[in-house]
């Protein structure tokens, strides 16, 4: 969850290590080839979509800063903040 304000630069070793368990786990190159390929598609979209699709009440819930926050809620109505 983008609340949770995990940085993005940590779901590469992410998948990279889940890949590794799936190596340790098997000799199933097919299905090792799938697992990093669909975790790879996932972690894409999701940095892709943490990075584009924050609006900045998330972004000022992230930083944690009372002040950022009341002026993101301020500044645009719920429907217009992502725009």
């Amino acid at each position: 969850h983008v609340g949770y304000g995990i940085p993005t630069e940590l779901f590469g070793p992410f998948v990279t290590a889940c890949i590794q368990v799936m190596i340790s786990i098997t000799d199933d190159e097919t299905a090792i080839e799938a697992f990093r390929w669909s975790l790879g598609l996932i972690s894409k979209m999701l940095v892709e979509t943490i990075n584009e699709g924050s609006t900045i009440v998330m972004k000022a819930i992230n930083v944690n800063s009372d002040a950022m926050l009341k002026k993101a809620v301020g500044c645009a109505p719920r429907g217009q903040r992502a725009q």
